[in-house]
């Protein structure tokens, strides 16, 4: 499957048919759930520490230039040139990558230990693994991947609600022009 929001889809709902088959009011079943999902968490941040060692082995120092758009619910924002290098932009993304599944960790123990849902740690400590093994930096330097179409960077950002609404495109923009422009405004960062 080449779509992960299909794929998703897909193990989502066999998740979910599988996890009404086990007895999750057996305190030991929920033990090996509790074990399973922070085995999937730890792997997980492994592959991401594996990912970040690589990076910086590689050390790619080619310069990256692209202009970040303005926000859309800030009408004041200016377009901002961003300026890095792949191994620091690489870095930058395997960094949200680690936010992330620390975030749905966070969530993760506030609907298991709070409000005591037990069936959300088989199916997230399946979807998070799988999530991590088709992000875009595992693509780039665990698969081995050529960074070109979808992998090449600027990462492209899967298109949100007002995106499908305005039909504009809200990622990062790579054409000589916006650079250009953004170069003109004063609009940089690094």
């Amino acid at each position: 499957m080449n779509n992960p929001a299909v794929s998703n889809l897909v193990i989502s709902l066999g998740a979910m048919q599988v996890a009404r088959r086990i007895p999750m009011e057996d305190p030991q079943t929920i033990n090996y759930l509790r074990i399973g999902y922070v085995a999937s968490q730890v792997i997980s941040l492994a592959v991401y520490y594996y990912i970040t060692l690589k990076i910086r082995k590689r050390n790619d120092l080619t310069v990256l230039k692209y202009v970040n758009p303005a926000p859309p619910m800030n009408p004041d924002a200016k377009p901002e040139l961003v300026q890095t290098t792949v191994k620091d932009y690489d870095l930058a993304e395997v960094g949200k990558a680690i936010k992330s599944l620390f975030v749905s960790l966070a969530f993760m123990a506030f609907l298991h230990g709070y409000l005591k849902y037990t069936q959300p740690l088989f199916i997230q400590g399946l979807m998070g693994l799988k999530s991590t093994l088709e992000s875009n930096p595992a693509k780039l330097h665990l698969w081995g991947k050529k960074a070109e179409g979808d992998l090449s960077r600027p990462f492209k950002a899967g298109g949100g609600l007002l995106e499908s609404l305005t039909g504009k495109a809200s990622g990062p923009q790579t054409d000589a022009a916006s650079i250009k422009a953004a170069e003109k405004a004063g609009g940089k960062s690094e």
